[in-house]
């Protein structure tokens, strides 16, 4: 059972789902939790298909046209000069600078922690096998813009790409009509102080598409602009165009997960601090009016206290008009269990991209969780920590994606290509094995391609 928002206008309450005394499979849980309109996902497919056939087709003339049409500004060639990068660097405001920085050196530990170390394992005499974890050429990294400025996103793409090895390294964000059709400024900033000085003003699912396929030298309106050259990866968060330009071109290229319009779900027991609730479910609301903040709990009480204490913080938050619509949305809700096993099952369906446990031994409670973009333990580990600081990374799987994706990490940009080295002495060990195998399945050719060698 659902209740609406009593109020049209202005946050009254959430859409309360109550799961209570229901004994519910996986499938009815995954269509019970709240989620984004399937006509908005249709609608982006569209749009979508659209914008890939015309960069294929069109290149940098199509890429100008988008930019006016989506971002206001005139364009010949989507590359930001170099001077702009280190201009933007050195005007960045020294507090600024320093948070990244510290934000920097955090992700640089922990993604160098995460690095796998290459395995040569002997199966036996003469006989090895190796596992070796070689980097991608080159990688598209995309950073959003529009409502808000992503400098923390440029972190979150670069510094495990960095640390994997790879060596080319592209990265797109949107033009902004207030920076002369360049992207923020902080955003260059950030860039210039990892390094990247191959950076382009390109947004949305354009900007996904041109490093997919490439974009051939020459080919604006009026003849002029380089190659844009394509890459074997593509990362990075965005809205819904830019996670549907991601599916669309999976395959063409490697992505690291869907990452489009952000999630928050708190899983939460009488013991949560209720105004810690509601201000981590707007921190998420104030993205994007699709941002989605859902609460499962099996405390009516503490349901109660949240959206009063709701009321209380988006009436004095600063974009309280895109939180009250993110909040309003069939995206976000309230979701009522008989209890912490209910809660646990109910939050392995909706695969959030960020979820806190906050009850009663949290620890052991978010051990049980196995679907979850990221995973944020006790009153004192928000999503705004991993948002910036935690040092974890913050371009993380969204709309359930999350029960098969990982969040962006040195792996995303790595591959592990497997060796096999063999002596004489060691094939033939198994060679009539491999000659008998060969023959079951039909294939005589395969054994016939070990006997030669000892006939």
């Amino acid at each position: 059972m659902s209740t609406a928002p009593s109020s049209a206008t202005g946050f009254a309450k959430l859409h309360r789902t109550d799961l209570r005394g229901r004994t519910l499979g996986l499938a009815e849980l995954k269509s019970a939790v709240p989620r984004t309109a399937q006509s908005t996902v249709t609608t982006a497919e569209t749009a979508v298909h659209g914008i890939i056939a015309d960069v294929r087709g069109r290149g940098h003339a199509a890429l100008a046209e988008l930019a006016l049409k989506f971002d206001g500004v005139t364009q010949e060639h989507p590359r930001v000069p170099a001077e702009a990068l280190a201009q933007a660097l050195e005007a960045l405001d020294p507090q600024v600078r320093a948070a990244l920085e510290e934000s920097i050196s955090r992700a640089k530990a922990f993604a160098q922690a995460q690095k796998p170390a290459n395995v040569d394992f002997p199966v036996a005499s003469g006989a090895v096998v190796s596992s070796h974890w070689i980097p991608v050429r080159r990688v598209g990294l995309y950073v959003p813009g529009g409502l808000a400025a992503y400098p923390s996103s440029v972190i979150m793409n670069v510094v495990p790409a960095l640390a994997a090895g790879v060596g080319s390294v592209a990265l797109a964000s949107p033009p902004q009509k207030e920076f002369g059709g360049l992207p923020d400024l902080t955003v260059l900033a950030a860039a210039a102080l990892l390094g990247i000085d191959e950076v382009y003003a390109m947004g949305g699912a354009q900007a996904i598409v041109a490093f997919a396929y490439g974009v051939a030298a020459g080919s604006s309106a009026n003849g002029a602009g380089d190659a844009i050259e394509p890459v074997d990866v593509v990362t990075g968060p965005g809205n819904i165009f830019v996670a549907t330009a991601k599916r669309l071109v999976k395959g063409v290229v490697g992505i690291d997960s869907e990452a489009g319009a952000t999630e928050i779900a708190v899983l939460a027991d009488h013991s949560a601090n209720p105004a810690f609730v509601a201000a981590d479910l707007i921190s998420q609301a104030e993205h994007d009016p699709n941002a989605a903040s859902v609460l499962v709990t099996s405390s009516p009480e503490l349901a109660d206290a949240v959206e009063n204490e709701l009321r209380v913080q988006v009436a004095r938050t600063a974009h309280r008009e895109r939180v009250e619509a993110a909040l309003g949305g069939p995206q976000s809700g309230i979701v009522l269990v008989d209890d912490l096993d209910q809660g646990v099952a109910v939050c392995n369906a909706y695969a959030a991209e960020h979820l806190e446990v906050v009850t009663e031994n949290a620890s052991a409670v978010a051990a049980r969780i196995t679907n979850a973009g990221a995973i944020f333990v006790g009153d004192y580990s928000p999503v705004s920590l991993g948002d910036y600081c935690a040092g974890s990374n913050h371009v993380l799987p969204t709309s359930g994606t999350a029960a098969f994706s990982s969040g962006l990490n040195v792996t995303t940009f790595l591959r592990a290509v497997q060796v096999i080295n063999y002596n004489k002495d060691a094939l033939e060990q198994v060679a009539q094995h491999v000659i008998t195998l060969s023959k079951a399945e039909g294939l005589p050719a395969h054994g016939d391609a070990v006997a030669v060698r000892f006939a």
